[in-house]
């Protein structure tokens, strides 16, 4: 799909109905045909265009013909199997003094900003467009950390109600897309260290502070980003111990009700043989009963010894670590 825009003689931002001279092109997703035709019409390199086309292309400038082109990371929401997870996508922009073009696999909410006139721009001062852009995009990351951030904290607190695998998946899904994140704003931080040395930024003081706004909320961003990254590794880290001490408190009551058990399986065992046991050629049924309560008496006496053990033990160790914390 590819809409044209322009500014106005009161700069705003207007749609058009073809290609001119001053004019922004929005390209989202563009068939062959659309990007033969804009080739065509603004002698932009092919190569250029279809960059932004590869969701595995980094974070570039490259300069060629007379075009200008910034590719930039840009965050976006897609649909999980455990819930909706953060991704970047790449994002050109490609400029020369005629034309503005931007490119895209799917839409931006900072170019729809731009289209719906929230956001002023002007369609022929390609750097403050591009600048307005990128400062957008630090934003759009920003916003997206914060819900990041609050979903996290929505899914701890159902994990304190009951421990479940999607809710564990769904954080993890969370882990990596700070993961992409972190690393799209230091890809992103690159780009604009080329934007700094363009003629026009250094020339004007007013882009120079648009620059230096760009840089700081991309800055913060990062810094965020990590913040949230190393509180969900510190976060998933914890789950896991959580869930080790479960299962071994589980393997602990199996292991204790299999000896349990094992004390009767064994007593039964012996009378079960094919060798010649006590009392076995009493007539009466007394002895059957006797052994039956020797057996339940035994289970009880070695039931209660492995209990006062394992408490015991406990309670040094609950003791032990008092101390320790004491210490501290």
């Amino acid at each position: 799909m590819v809409k044209y825009f322009f500014s106005d003689a009161e700069n705003k931002i207007s749609h058009g109905a073809c290609i001119s001279k001053k004019c922004w092109i929005d390209m989202v997703a563009p068939t062959d045909d659309e990007l033969e035709d804009v080739i065509a019409a603004c002698a932009v390199p092919e190569d250029m265009l279809r960059a932004a086309l590869d969701e595995e292309e980094r974070a570039r400038s490259e300069f060629d013909d007379g075009f200008s082109m910034f590719i930039v990371d840009c965050p976006y929401i897609e649909e999980g199997e455990n819930g909706d997870v953060y991704s970047t996508i790449p994002l050109s922009i490609i400029y020369n003094n005629d034309y503005i073009i931007t490119v895209c696999l799917k839409g931006n909410p900072v170019l729809r900003d731009f289209t719906t006139g929230r956001e002023k721009i002007y369609t022929d001062k390609p750097v403050h467009f591009t600048l307005n852009f990128m400062l957008g995009n630090a934003k759009r990351f920003l916003y997206s950390l914060k819900q990041i951030d609050r979903r996290s904290h929505r899914v701890k607190s159902e994990l304190e109600k009951d421990l479940k695998n999607q809710d564990l998946l769904h954080l993890l899904d969370l882990e990596n897309s700070l993961v992409y994140f972190s690393t799209s704003l230091n890809a992103n931080g690159n780009v604009h260290e080329k934007l700094s040395k363009v003629a026009a930024v250094t020339s004007c003081e007013d882009y120079q502070d648009l620059f230096d706004d760009v840089v700081i909320e991309t800055r913060q961003a990062a810094e965020t980003c990590n913040v949230y990254k190393d509180i969900l590794k510190v976060t998933m880290d914890a789950y896991g111990s959580i869930i080790s001490n479960n299962a071994n408190d589980t393997m602990k009551k199996l292991t204790f009700i299999t000896i349990i058990i094992a004390i009767p399986t064994m007593i039964a065992g012996f009378w079960g043989m094919n060798m010649p046991v006590p009392f076995q050629y009493d007539k009466g049924v007394a002895w059957f009963w006797i052994v039956i309560a020797c057996t339940l008496v035994s289970t009880v006496l070695i039931s209660y010894v492995i209990i006062k053990f394992f408490s015991g033990k406990a309670f040094k160790n609950k003791r032990a670590k008092t101390r320790k914390n004491r210490e501290r």
